[in-house]
């Protein structure tokens, strides 16, 4: 009988400890991007919470940037510089580098912490 109930407490022990362990998690990172202009914060966007598409548009002296906003990514998708390389640059973070409008002195980066 002293047998029985110390296999079953042993069980119930191992049990925990494998549940514990093996839940799966939820081990997305971050992603927030941070919007500058002019080297100045604008806006922080914390894209994993993001739910519905958003336009915002960033105006300078010589012109607007409108950025295109999703679930999880981010992008310039119009602007009024002739070179238009920050629109051909395409997704945050596909992209892996810093979205840069030079002309508009934009940048968009992507940030390690929670806004």
């Amino acid at each position: 009988m002293k047998t029985r109930v110390w296999v079953l407490i042993f069980a119930a022990v191992l049990g925990l400890c494998l549940f514990f362990l093996l839940r799966p998690r939820d081990n997305t990172p971050p992603l927030v991007a941070a919007i500058y202009v002019d080297g100045e914060l604008v806006r922080r966007v914390d894209l994993n919470s993001v739910q519905d598409e958003e336009r915002y548009i960033v105006e300078g002296p010589d012109g607007s940037n409108t950025i295109l906003i999703q679930p999880g990514r981010i992008c310039v998708e119009e602007a009024d510089c002739p070179d238009q390389i920050c629109v051909l640059e395409g997704w945050l973070p596909d992209f892996g580098f810093p979205i840069a409008c030079l002309p508009l002195n934009l940048l968009i980066i992507m940030e390690e912490d929670a806004p």
